[in-house]
């Protein structure tokens, strides 16, 4: 119930009440016309003497009411107002009649019929020349329908204020500067914040992420300038003392002149969808420094018995989600075989993650494998997730397993049994399924024995182990090997050789590649790199001749080295039926790129279409 001490008129009703006020002023020296005139005027009029007493009631009043003149000059003029009115109504009354101050009142009123209608009642004192109270003129107005319209706009608000609250994002109203004017309860609910302290002039830099605030402020500052619809991400601090990411998306609203008159933000929780691309970028990182880290081929190449025996053992594991330790020195190309198990495995569609457990500091290790909690160390600014989670449902290759600390093979061992973990710094376990692969250039026996190494987490890595051979037990690839890295680095550098010198290839043959595939690969890049010639040779120099061993004599001879190479290439062909290329050409056979195996087959004279017959 509203109460005007000042008495205010709008257009209608002063017209109204100066004609009101001159009748009743007439009534001194009354005539029909005076008294014709106010009992038709469309208002309902009176007029009380200082006390409050009913002096005057026009013909409209009684008519609404049904009451006549005698019922009002007592009291029972009160049973026309509503109950609920009443009180309200007469304590106002009482207290104008007392101050001798206009008044205005709303109440209810009943009609001759009995229905009630809303009223807005008003009384104007009236002195002499002495300043003295001598009447009360009032008039009262219909606002039924003022009132009718005002309760459907009051639930219409409510309602969207309900719509409004339960909307499942952050809602935000602001002025045109920027500053923030009410929020949504979605709002105060995930900051645990009432209204006033989000309308407090420092909320933003209390609740935004510090990295975000000084980042965001000024591309929201001129954003506001622009007066275009525009979004920001950022986080914010929730009452578990958590910070999640929104997607804020700002909409202007413009009045008539197309000003700014208000700005509405809407907050969309996009914190499961940003760890989402963190993961993937996790991924693809991983998988780039799998790439920059690769010093290997990108196929498999060579058909010497010992490389056959470990592609069998490939072709049968794989498919299997069994741990598998692949052992082998430095360079021998267990990356690569890690790689091969992965590709052919049911889990090929997934993330393939690298692990160099030797590159990690030990401190650092069980945060980058586990993932860790915001505050779980120094430095550790926000949550993290590790590369077994950026695994989940693939493959993670662990490099070098043989430097794990002590402290994270006991984690490891619980990955490896229970498929479970819990972030550094956190007590949540986290479950993932992860196929683990592991290699180690070191004799993990002989670290058990030590102490050095986990008996239980070894027994449990090697479920299925690999040897890698070296390649000086492959002797027989390496011509294959050398013809494809001198292919593959040719095509790099845009230089075209026409054959190998024979010592150098003699030479390759007889070292003993201490650092294997790795050191062989790394001699030819530089080779091409620095070659001058059409002819690919090596400087002896290059090699560590401590490495040389002496040659065999069955070595010795150049003659029977090219006989070899000559049988193998001819047997590839009797099986492919002179077919080159293909998934069962001679080439996939060997293992080797089609135009080496043609350059061979040219060089040795072999004349691949006497092959064909034999279909």
């Amino acid at each position: 119930m509203s109460f005007l001490l000042e008495f205010a008129y709008d257009k209608q009703t002063q017209v109204q009440c100066c004609a009101c006020l001159k009748a009743i002023e007439e009534m001194k020296h009354p005539s029909d016309q005076f008294r014709k005139m106010i009992d038709e005027i469309p208002t309902l009029a009176w007029s009380c003497l200082p006390d409050g007493s009913v002096e005057f009631l026009n013909k409209r009043w009684l008519d609404y009411t049904g009451l006549s003149m005698e019922t009002f000059l007592g009291r029972q003029w009160q049973t026309v107002i509503h109950p609920d009115d009443l009180e309200t109504l007469m304590n106002t009354w009482r207290r104008h009649l007392a101050s001798g101050k206009p008044a205005e009142v709303e109440a209810r009123l009943r009609r001759f019929d009995g229905e009630y209608r809303w009223f807005l009642f008003r009384a104007v004192p009236v002195r002499d020349e002495q300043n003295n109270l001598i009447r009360w003129y009032g008039t009262n107005i219909d606002i039924e329908d003022r009132k009718q319209m005002e309760e459907r706009l009051r639930r219409d608000k409510t309602e969207l204020r309900l719509i409004i609250d339960t909307i499942p994002h952050n809602i935000i109203i602001l002025e045109p500067d920027g500053k923030l004017i009410s929020v949504n309860q979605q709002v105060l609910d995930y900051t645990g914040r009432t209204l006033d302290d989000v309308q407090s002039p420092d909320f933003r830099s209390r609740f935004l992420h510090p990295e975000d605030w000084l980042k965001l402020t000024a591309e929201r500052r001129e954003a506001l300038q622009r007066e275009e619809p525009f979004e920001l991400e950022l986080r914010v601090l929730g009452k578990d003392g958590e910070y999640r990411w929104f997607l804020m998306k700002y909409n202007p609203q413009r009045n008539e002149h197309g000003q700014v008159i208000r700005w509405y933000a809407t907050g969309t929780d996009i914190d499961e969808s940003k760890q989402a691309n963190d993961r993937v970028r996790n991924e693809v990182g991983a998988l780039r420094e799998e790439i920059d880290r690769a010093s290997m081929f990108d196929e498999i190449v060579g058909s010497s018995g010992p490389l056959r025996r470990v592609l069998a053992q490939v072709a049968k594991i794989a498919t299997t989600d069994s741990t598998v330790l692949i052992l082998g020195e430095t360079g021998t190309g267990k990356e690569l075989i890690a790689r091969a198990i992965h590709r052919r495995s049911k889990r090929s569609k997934a993330a393939f993650i690298r692990v160099n457990c030797s590159a990690i500091s030990p401190s650092l290790i069980a945060s980058e494998l586990f993932g860790h909690e915001k505050g779980a160390f120094t430095g550790a600014v926000e949550r993290r997730i590790g590369r077994f989670e950026s695994a989940d449902g693939g493959t993670i290759f662990l490099d070098e397993i043989g430097e794990l600390p002590m402290e994270t093979q006991i984690a490891m061992l619980r990955v490896l049994q229970e498929g479970e973990f819990e972030r550094v710094g956190s007590s949540e376990t986290i479950s993932v399924d992860v196929r683990v692969l592991a290699a180690t250039n070191r004799d993990l026996k002989a670290a058990v024995a030590k102490g050095s190494f986990r008996q239980d987490l070894f027994y449990r890595l090697n479920v299925v182990p690999i040897d890698m051979p070296p390649l000086r037990d492959r002797a027989e690839d390496i011509s294959l090997l050398a013809e494809y890295f001198i292919d593959r680095y040719a095509k790099k550098t845009g230089r075209k050789f026409r054959g190998i010198q024979k010592r150098t290839l003699e030479l390759f043959r007889v070292y003993d590649w201490p650092g294997n595939i790795r050191e062989l690969q790394n001699v030819i890049e530089r080779a091409v790199a620095l070659a001058d010639s059409e002819t690919f040779s090596v400087d002896p120099g290059w090699l560590d001749h401590q490495a040389l061993q002496p040659i065999k004599p069955a070595l010795l001879a150049a003659g029977k080295l090219v006989e070899h190479e000559r049988e193998t290439i001819e047997t590839a062909l009797k099986k492919s039926r002179g077919r080159i290329s293909g998934p069962v050409g001679a080439a996939t056979m060997l293992g080797i790129p089609r135009q080496t195996l043609e350059s061979k087959i040219r060089a040795l004279g072999i004349n691949k279409n006497q092959f064909k017959s034999l279909r």
